[in-house]
């Protein structure tokens, strides 16, 4: 009995028990994407859009988790901490070093070796990217937006 309760108790204030990152995502249906607005060819505003690199990437991935991709514009400072904490789902920009131990990232894609960094502890959503990034990379889209944007 004591036992049983213990595990209980572990259960219920183990990090490891929170709710796993694409759980939270599938749950709103929509995958918080940070942007800075000022990175042509990454991102950058045309006619009050935000287009680029980033954001046709963005749209593919959060098709590939079918959820919808909801671009957060933010200053570069904030991109990384508000990764980290959980205020944005992902971004595309690499972790320097004061964050890279903070955050866990996708396997690296396209010609610039790419990655894109969440939270630590969501293996379910690291996952899910890999493959998502994977099925964008097989099918071409991946080579046709490096074409299209960084080239």
């Amino acid at each position: 009995m004591r036992l049983t309760i213990g595990v209980l108790l572990a259960v219920l204030f183990c990090p490891l028990a929170q709710a796993e990152l694409i759980d939270e995502i599938n749950d709103r249906e929509e995958l918080r994407i940070a942007v800075i607005s000022d990175a042509a060819p990454h991102a950058f505003r045309q006619d009050e859009h935000l287009i680029g690199f980033d954001i046709e990437l963005g749209r593919a991935l959060a098709k590939e988790l079918d959820v919808r991709a909801e671009f957060i514009e933010a200053p570069a400072e904030e991109v990384l901490p508000g990764v980290k904490s959980g205020k944005y789902d992902i971004a595309f920009n690499k972790p320097d070093p004061e964050h890279a131990l903070a955050l866990a990232t996708s396997e690296p894609f396209g010609q610039e070796h790419l990655v894109i960094p969440f939270q630590k502890g969501n293996p379910a959503f690291e996952s899910a990217v890999n493959r998502a990034l994977q099925r964008i990379k097989d099918d071409g889209r991946l080579t046709a937006l490096e074409q299209k944007w960084l080239q």
